[in-house]
């Protein structure tokens, strides 16, 4: 056996190596499909989600004409949906497609679907006028539009990643920039991940196609990234680490598990026990299906890195230190502060923001406004303006503690990133200094009156 120090510095080591993989990684053109967990009443129904693919090398002049990326751009997500301006696919840069904002800083680190909404309907009003414009009133529009940004907030995405050369790069902007870019959308014949096939076989041909056994004929997201697993396991020269981008913490129902469509009849009770009761025959043809095509094994969080807006992915952090953050941010929640929103910081928060108005500072990062001792408050909804808003330090704890709270429940170690944790957890440290100092009874009583205005 190994001294527990020097299995510490191995796992380092490790850490280290698979950090400079990813980081070469960015550097190079690549293709990126993107696997998107199912949510919402349609994800329950129908669990197969939604897939995209991420160029890194591609950007563009307008979400319609594609162009090579000049350096620092960071390329564009390429998306097929049904009633989006009647076209085909649609090219958004990945920050915007993910957040629904221009910049990493942006990002707010808890969302309501209040937030969520003027986010994206600000950006569409900024760049996707021209494919999505108001209605006669002025108002914002309804439709699928809203898909096309913001996609973090809804759900978790997956990420594998091939290697690609300008030169594949350019061929591609020249096929699709000279295409008919008209939609036909059909969900089982021409559906978002036949776009995706598409656009990976055009790189590398024949290497993605759909099941007949376990998806009766249909393309689906799920069965995509499953062959390009073994594309890259077949050509590790092409292949690079997983990347998985996290579902925004905030109030926004978490996404689902994404399956494959035999999968998800199996799964569902609604339609598979009464397929058991009248023809037990076809129940067990389902399972051998499911169990044939191993289905149930595939894991697209596994060996991931984590993704970090404005920086590198990196790996995840370890469950021991998981584990240390928990305990310690219990601690914090259970000490005897009057206003302490005890062990369901999230939820507390989340009742908070309901009742507050979103709006912008003067760089255009998210605030929230919150009536206080007959006065508006504004508590910065970013990591860059969090500790610069007007409100008493303790509204500032709460929305850090319901951040951390939110991350470190997540259901996959796997989609913790170290550094936005500690990020988050440095804040809060400053924060605390704050809130020692200035947690007077005056603003512990005025904190309470923002609790009733609330109720």
């Amino acid at each position: 056996m190994f001294p527990r120090h020097i299995l510490s510095m191995r796992r380092d080591l490790l850490k280290l190596a698979v950090m400079v993989l990813a980081c070469s990684s960015l550097a190079a053109a690549s293709a990126t499909l993107l696997l998107e967990e199912p949510y919402g009443k349609l994800g329950f129904f129908a669990a197969t989600g939604h897939v995209a693919v991420y160029l890194s090398g591609v950007c563009a002049d307008t979400p319609l004409a594609l162009r090579p990326c000049a350096p620092h751009e960071t390329g564009v997500v390429i998306s097929r949906y049904d009633g989006v301006g009647g076209y085909d696919w649609i090219a958004i840069p990945l920050i915007p497609y993910l957040y629904a904002v221009d910049h990493p800083e942006d990002v707010p680190l808890f969302a309501d679907a209040k937030m969520v909404s003027l986010l994206r309907d600000r950006y569409r009003r900024a760049h996707l006028e021209d494919i999505v414009p108001d209605r006669i009133n002025g108002q914002t529009p309804g439709g699928n539009w809203y898909e096309l940004v913001g996609s973090s907030y809804d759900r978790t995405i997956y990420g594998f990643e091939i290697e690609t050369t300008p030169q594949q790069d350019a061929a591609l902007i020249r096929k699709l920039n000279s295409s008919v870019n008209k939609s036909h959308f059909h969900t089982v014949t021409n559906n978002c991940a036949d776009l995706a096939k598409d656009i990976i076989n055009f790189y590398y041909p024949k290497a993605l196609h759909r099941s007949v056994i376990a998806d009766v004929g249909i393309t689906t997201p799920k069965q995509l990234a499953k062959m390009l697993i073994k594309v890259s396991q077949r050509h590790p020269e092409i292949g690079y680490p997983r990347v998985v981008f996290n579902q925004v913490p905030g109030s926004m129902p978490r996404s689902f598990t994404v399956h494959g469509v035999v999968e998800s009849f199996l799964k569902s009770k609604k339609y598979m026990v009464p397929t058991a009761a009248v023809c037990q025959i076809c129940a067990g043809s389902v399972i051998a299906v499911y169990l044939g095509t191993a289905a149930g094994r595939f894991q697209p969080a596994r060996d991931a890195l984590v993704f970090n807006p404005g920086s590198d992915p990196e790996p995840p952090l370890d469950s021991e230190d998981r584990r240390a953050y928990q305990q310690q941010l219990q601690n914090l929640l259970m000490e005897d502060y009057p206003v302490t929103s005890g062990l369901d910081a999230d939820k507390e928060w989340s009742r908070l923001q309901a009742g507050a108005k979103t709006d912008f500072d003067d760089q255009g990062r998210p605030m929230l406004q919150m009536q206080l001792d007959g006065r508006t408050v504004r508590v910065g909804a970013s990591a860059d303006n969090v500790l610069t808003g007007s409100a008493p330090p303790q509204l500032t704890r709460e929305l850090l503690e319901a951040r951390l709270q939110s991350e470190l429940r997540r259901k996959s170690p796997a989609a913790i990133s170290r550094t936005e944790l500690s990020r988050d957890w440095n804040l809060l440290q400053q924060v605390l200094g704050n809130t020692h100092q200035d947690l007077t009874a005056r603003s512990t009583a005025r904190i309470e009156d923002v609790r009733g205005n609330l109720r």
